[in-house]
């Protein structure tokens, strides 16, 4: 029902009212309509106190009205007898029904639109039962529209409905009030029901008033009290015109009071919701007026006086934080402890520092991710040169995310030796995916609590690096690079590496609990990527949770090309030089660089020596030299002094006894001189270089194979009782091990044995069975990039290792040529091919 004075409802009102009848100027309160609109009420109307006549009695009481009138339509109102209403009429057919009217004896006919939108009604957009109602006062506006107030006089039915050129007009048929209904109990009560439900719904409300029973009592027919209630309810149009329409009263008061039941439910439950918003509202002031009394205490007792204003600031810095409910009931139970502390105390300033901690981590900032999988590619492509099957993994991981927002996803591992660009990929990876980047290093880590926190219960405690991270970070979906994965120690702190397992698991990572905040905290939407120079040394619980993404190297071209694109430039900028004082560096000075001063798989040393001689060109800048400098290869050989490396290391013809094998180590491929020799003895073995168990292993086979093949091989049979055999592997202070040097020694073994030198532009790989058989290897695109790297022309790999072909770019193939060998005499007849061609024409001869 309206929210207007009670007495408004039910009140009584002549027909004329007083400030109509003296010929003053109505103020008229409505609504706006819509430019052209009519309809809009202003109060819902007052039902004058006639009273009722029967239906032969309210015909002849009512005056002349015409059988033909005006008709007025009306968007979003319904007018029901003896009600009291302003409107606001528009439009021009409107208009000129209204002055037709008044024109007349001021009698129209109201009738509502079927659709509110249609701007110009028909016949057949409109309903056929309406009000006739008297034009009490009109007011035209400046803008040509008019206010005019009418009143109800009785339902009529629109018999025919004509266009009279500007206006329409109907052929109606009033329907007057029928005074005929039962007296029985049951329409007794349908409308004390109806009385009662009204009177509720007013309390409700706070419009509760005495008159208002009286009132309500004193109408005693159905028809008459439905149609007070109805005015005042707060229904939809169809509702109205539904109750309008329903000429019994018996049945319009039912209508009435499954309309007052719904109303009573509303009121209920906006009570509620009130009254609860009351409740918050008074605990909130109880709690201010409170806290200001114990301000004024510790005033009085001398406390410090910026205590209860940190107490303040803390539970507003928790109140933008948007805890979760759990977390916010465990911060303002320790906000309730602080409250009651000495602001001195050491309790106080741990507790303290605790709160502040929980109000600055990120618990619902979110980043928005950007999956535009074009981008990203753009992206990673600007960034880096070549890695095309690492930058499709990762496309394929944002796709994956894309499609499937909610996806767990791998936690990705990159692999590869130091500068190869594992750090940069995942700042590109964060930059195309609009998300924060936070690196974290692992190297080096012992101490368990560096990842889970410490205790509050120590002093000096803190957070573990995680939550620090995700607090510097500011979201609560990073990317977080975890680099060196592979460097954590262990010691009698605990196991870094064993705390990590729950970080990088998805299944558990949702509610992870550090010691220090001691409350569960989602990382479940942070972006996990670990970088590694060797999984040799990841625990293998911990590696089973990553996805492994290899990046091996660097070919001369991609060098080549990512310095003149990258690393020069930046070079340039960061040594106070201009673009324009340098000319770009020729590709044949870069690789001069790269062959003769850096010896690496990655890119950190070019950079280095790009950035060396741009600081001397701009010391010659800053002493006065006039730029713009050329650098080309006698200038970097006189900028960067005499070569580190050269290719005349490699002999022309090797010695009896060395074979050349290819390594892998964590910083790239490496080319081993392996070296055995022979000498008069009783069969001793001797092996030195630092070798570990597993060469020492190959060496003895080797050496099993040797005496087992040694007629076939042109070698005394009886070299193990006549001869003494030092292998050895140079460089010996540095450790040297694994599965892939067996193909090497025992090539080297035989060519001692048999005196007998090894081809000089031959290298190999693989490890051998006691039958001779080749065993496949891996790291082979790193040592084949350390082949090409020291100008070998041929390379002998194991056959199972072709597969890995796929990896080496074909412009890399085709500056060495690679052979495949399934057993060592593959090897041999390469690696003595003179030898085995005059064993092979006294054979067939």
């Amino acid at each position: 029902m309206s929210e207007q004075d009670p007495k408004d409802i039910l009140e009584g009102v002549n027909p004329a009212p007083p400030e109509v009848q003296s010929g003053e100027r109505v103020e008229i309160k409505a609504e706006e309509a819509s430019p052209g609109g009519e309809g809009t009420a202003g109060t819902a109307g007052n039902v004058p106190d006639v009273p009722f006549r029967d239906s032969a009695d309210q015909l002849s009481a009512l005056p002349d009205i015409p059988r033909v009138l005006p008709v007025l339509p009306v968007r979003d109102v319904v007018i029901f007898n003896y009600m009291l209403l302003p409107l606001f009429v528009g439009r021009k057919s409107s208009t000129q029904a209204v002055d037709a009217a008044l024109s007349g004896n001021r009698y129209l006919l109201i009738l509502t639109q079927k659709d509110e939108s249609v701007e110009h009604p028909k016949a057949q957009d409109l309903h056929r039962i309406g009000t006739v109602v008297t034009v009490m006062r009109m007011l035209k506006m400046p803008d040509e529209r008019m206010k005019v107030l009418v009143q109800g006089i009785s339902r009529a039915r629109a018999v025919e409905i004509t266009d009279n050129g500007g206006y329409l007009e109907a052929v109606t048929e009033l329907t007057p009030e029928l005074a005929e209904h039962p007296d029985g109990l049951e329409v007794e009560a349908m409308m004390r029901a109806a009385r009662s439900l009204s009177e509720k719904i007013l309390g409700m409300r706070g419009l509760g008033n005495p008159e208002i029973s009286a009132l309500l009592a004193g109408v005693d027919h159905p028809g008459r009290l439905a149609d007070i209630i109805a005015s005042n309810l707060r229904l939809k149009i169809s509702e109205f015109q539904e109750i309008l329409e329903t000429l019994d009263p018996i049945r319009r008061l039912e209508l009435v009071n499954r309309h007052l039941g719904k109303e009573e439910e509303l009121a209920s439950i906006q009570v509620k919701i009130q009254d609860s918003a009351r409740e918050g509202m008074n605990k909130a002031q109880r709690d201010y007026y409170l806290r200001e009394q114990i301000r004024a205490i510790r005033g009085i007792l001398g406390d410090n006086n910026t205590e209860g204003g940190d107490l303040d600031e803390l539970r507003e810095a928790l109140d933008k934080a948007k805890l979760p409910p759990d977390i916010r009931k465990e911060a303002d139970k320790q906000l309730k402890r602080l409250g009651g502390m000495h602001g001195d105390s050491s309790e106080s300033s741990v507790l303290r520092t605790y709160l502040e901690w929980l109000a600055d981590l990120p618990w619902s900032k979110f980043s928005r991710d950007v999956l535009d999988i074009k981008k990203a590619k753009d992206i990673l492509n600007e960034d880096h040169y070549g890695l095309d099957k690492v930058k499709d993994r990762i496309l394929e991981f944002l796709s994956v995310r894309k499609l499937n927002p909610g996806s767990k996803g791998p936690i990705l591992c990159f692999v590869g030796p130091p500068g190869v660009g594992k750090t940069s990929l995942g700042r590109s990876i964060a930059r195309a995916m609009g998300r924060k980047f936070f690196r974290m290093s692992l190297g080096g880590m012992h101490d368990e609590a560096e990842i889970r926190g410490h205790r509050r219960t120590y002093v000096g405690a803190m957070p573990g690096r995680i939550i620090q991270a995700r607090k510097q970070a500011g979201t609560r979906n990073p990317l977080l690079m975890l680099d060196e994965v592979d460097k954590i120690g262990a010691d009698f702190r605990g196991d870094p590496s064993s705390a990590l397992l729950e970080v990088l698991d998805p299944e558990q990572n949702f509610s992870f609990t550090d010691h220090y905040i001691n409350l569960p905290f989602d990382l479940s939407r942070v972006m996990f990527i670990c970088t590694a120079n060797t999984l040799d040394t990841i625990p293998g619980p911990l590696r089973d949770r990553m996805e492994v993404i290899s990046l091996s190297g660097y070919t001369m071209q991609e060098k080549i090309a990512i310095a003149r694109r990258y690393l020069a430039p930046r070079q340039v900028e960061e040594n106070g030089l201009k673009k324009k004082d340098l000319r770009p560096l020729d590709d044949r000075v870069l690789e001069l660089l790269v062959r003769e001063y850096t010896r690496e798989a990655g890119l950190r040393n070019l950079e280095r020596e790009i950035g060396s001689i741009c600081r001397k060109l701009a010391r010659k800048k800053a002493e006065g030299v006039a730029p713009p400098f050329v650098v080309d290869e006698d200038a970097a050989h006189a900028l960067l002094g005499a070569p580190r490396f050269l290719d005349e290391e490699l002999d022309a013809v090797l010695q009896p006894g060395v074979a050349l094998g290819l390594a892998w180590t964590p910083v790239g491929g490496e080319i081993l001189h392996i070296e055995a020799s022979i000498m008069p003895g009783k069969g001793a073995v001797i092996l030195t270089g630092q070798l570990g168990e597993v060469m020492k292993e190959s060496a003895q086979a080797a050496i099993s194979y040797a005496r087992g093949h040694a007629g076939a091989l042109g070698i005394p049979p009886d070299f193990t009782e006549k001869y003494d055999i030092h292998i050895h592997v140079p460089a010996g202070a540095t450790p040297k091990d694994g599965p892939s040097a067996g193909v090497t020694l025992a090539t080297a073994l035989i060519s001692a044995l048999g005196g007998v030198p090894v081809a000089a532009d031959l290298c190999m790989t693989g490890e051998i069975t006691l039958r001779g058989n080749i065993l496949p290897v891996g790291g082979i695109k790193e040592k084949i990039l350390a082949a090409v790297g020291r100008g070998l022309k041929n390379v002998v790999i194991p056959r199972q290792n072709d597969k890995d072909l796929e990896d080496i770019p074909e412009e890399l193939r085709g500056q060495i040529r690679i052979h495949f060998a399934s057993v060592l005499q593959d090897v041999l007849n390469l690696a003595f091919p003179d030898v085995m061609k005059r064993k092979k024409r006294r054979k067939t001869a």
